[in-house]
């Protein structure tokens, strides 16, 4: 079962950027999920754990 994520250190979303992307763009925080800011691509956070991987992403297209 996933959760919200309830206290991700902003410091992180500082540092996280996607991983599909060219440049790396950072990603923003969007409900349960981190979100890319140019692909949209949605990062899920499982137990306040940020899971930076393509294959868990979930695309916007």
């Amino acid at each position: 079962m996933e959760k919200a994520p309830k206290k991700l250190n902003p410091k992180i979303l500082e540092i996280l950027a996607c991983p599909a992307c060219d440049d790396r763009p950072p990603v923003q925080l969007e409900e349960e999920s981190l979100v890319c800011i140019k692909c949209r691509r949605r990062y899920p956070v499982r137990d306040g754990i940020p899971i930076m991987l393509v294959e868990e992403a979930e695309s916007e297209e």
